[in-house]
């Protein structure tokens, strides 16, 4: 076990957690919704539900966005910068402090092994480190117009900000959206997946206790189709930032554009890892491994295409079968090497990919089946899969299936590689491996992605912007350039003789 954690152990023997949140987190308190509706939210490891949540509606998005729009115009706004910066660093370092309560909560409502939600807390506090370090730094810029004027900008902070966050990362998405929003000087309305509520809500007690002004942060639970829509759809919001589906996506674009509301999307990817023949193979099969296996494979960015050279391709295989079959299963509370898929109908989902393919040309190379966790035969559980695919149209190459199964092609020369990476709809990201240091750039520059990993997928950290193109969205968070996303540029010119 990664660390000791006294609520460890009494998650892994009630199957819950004690004192979970079960309202809204509206202008700066716990509330139930208007109608007093509740939802079940469930373990993936055991397929049981463990707790209970408020189920929002149009009223509690209201009540929430009204909220936020009060504190933004008469204390958050004109708040000093470095004011603004202490707080989300007293954030960041109570979310370090409560970071094994908060992954243990996050392990269970998400599925995910202890380890790789500990992984997203402690990113998450770095995340608010880092944004509380900017505050102060956010300038604008003078314009050279010569001796007779003064001309300058002014980054100011947009207004309401809607933060809808996707069940894979709750509180990794989260953090990367709310802190910056929050250094900009805007005000919080998250909505969490109706999956994975509770570490939103959290974060958003978190926050007040660490000196936010009542109504700066507000976190609505449900479903999005009500409290979700009720959102995005709402006037007095002023930007959206979305991570989900593309069909969801172009909703939330549709009911954005009836208010002219800006957007920031993200919305998932079928990336593709690289690999040439001159490369370090261990080096190669450890990423390819953590690209796709990683909480389960359900990550947007997840490298869910194997691009590999010919010369190589049957060693590689071999060897990332062996890998994948060793890998252990289990509950996330038990931090086993990969856990369950966050649901049912997620499972559902990845069983027909696989399923389909049997009457392709197609073949599985390990893996392909559903499964339960080996110490008590319950929960939504998925095997690694690996899958060769000699045809370019297949399913499996060109759609997200956001599980375990990873997708493999082959490539004749660097060339074909470049082509084979480019050749779906997504571009989110991409990984290279290959000892050729200027090829590696070489290709970086030609394969349509937002990032590009070389010789480590999933390097990087909060000060890399993130960020797809094409269906994998648009629109740029983490970095400064993510910081930039929740401004809106004000110029101002005028003579002085």
């Amino acid at each position: 076990m990664t660390d000791h954690n006294p609520l460890l152990e009494t998650a892994r023997t009630t199957g819950t957690v004690p004192g979970l949140p079960d309202g809204h987190f509206i202008d700066g308190r716990f509330v139930p919704s208007a109608d007093g509706r509740t939802m079940e939210s469930y373990d993936p490891g055991s397929a049981k539900p463990f707790a209970t949540f408020a189920r929002g509606s149009a009223d509690d998005v209201a009540a929430a966005v009204e909220s936020a729009s009060r504190a933004f115009d008469t204390v958050w706004r004109d708040m000093a910068p470095a004011e603004r910066g202490r707080i989300l660093m007293r954030a960041s370092a109570a979310l370090s402090d409560r970071a094994g309560e908060f992954a243990v909560v996050e392990s269970l409502d998400s599925g995910k092994p202890y380890s790789e939600a500990l992984g997203d807390v402690k990113g998450a506090a770095r995340a608010f480190e880092y944004y509380a370090g900017a505050c102060d730094k956010l300038q604008g810029d003078t314009f050279p117009l010569g001796p007779d004027y003064l001309g300058y900008s002014i980054n100011e902070p947009v207004g309401v900000t809607a933060h809808i966050l996707p069940w894979n990362f709750p509180i990794s998405t989260a953090a990367r959206g709310i802190a910056p929003a929050l250094a900009a000087g805007c005000a919080v309305v998250a909505k969490p997946a109706e999956q994975t509520p509770f570490t939103a809500l959290m974060l958003a007690k978190l926050l007040s206790d660490a000196g936010l002004p009542s109504g700066v942060c507000n976190v609505v639970t449900g479903v999005g189709a009500e409290a979700g829509q009720a959102l995005v759809s709402h006037p007095l919001v002023n930007h959206i930032t979305f991570t989900g589906s593309v069909p969801t996506g172009q909703a939330v674009m549709r009911a954005a554009a009836d208010n002219v509301t800006r957007l920031v999307l993200e919305l998932g990817g079928k990336s593709p890892v690289v690999v040439m023949d001159d490369c370090d193979l261990d080096q190669a099969v450890d990423g390819i491994i953590g690209a796709i296996y990683e909480n389960a494979g359900q990550i947007c960015s997840a490298g869910s295409r194997l691009v590999v050279e010919a010369e190589i391709q049957d060693a590689l295989i071999d060897r990332l079968c062996q890998r994948a079959e060793a890998l252990k299963l289990g509950h996330g509370l038990t931090d086993p090497q990969i856990g369950p898929v966050n649901s049912a109908q997620q499972l559902e989902k990845i069983a027909g990919f696989i399923d389909r393919a049997s009457n392709r040309d197609v073949s599985v190379a390990t893996g392909g089946k559903i499964t339960t966790d080996p110490e008590t035969g319950l929960g939504w559980f998925f095997e690694p899969t690996i899958a060769v695919c000699r045809d370019g149209s297949d399913e499996l190459v060109q759609q997200e299936i956001f599980g375990p199964v990873l997708a493999v092609q082959t490539a004749d020369d660097a060339e074909h590689a470049i082509a084979l990476a480019n050749s779906t709809e997504y571009a989110l990201v991409a990984g290279v491996y290959t000892s050729n240091f200027g090829l590696a750039h070489r290709m970086a520059r030609r394969i349509d992605a937002g990032q590009v990993f070389i010789n480590e997928y999933f390097a990087g950290g909060i000060e890399v912007p993130f960020g797809g193109n094409r269906k994998s969205g648009f629109g740029r968070e983490k970095g400064m350039e993510g910081l930039l996303s929740y401004c809106r540029t004000k110029a101002v010119a005028g003579r002085i003789s």
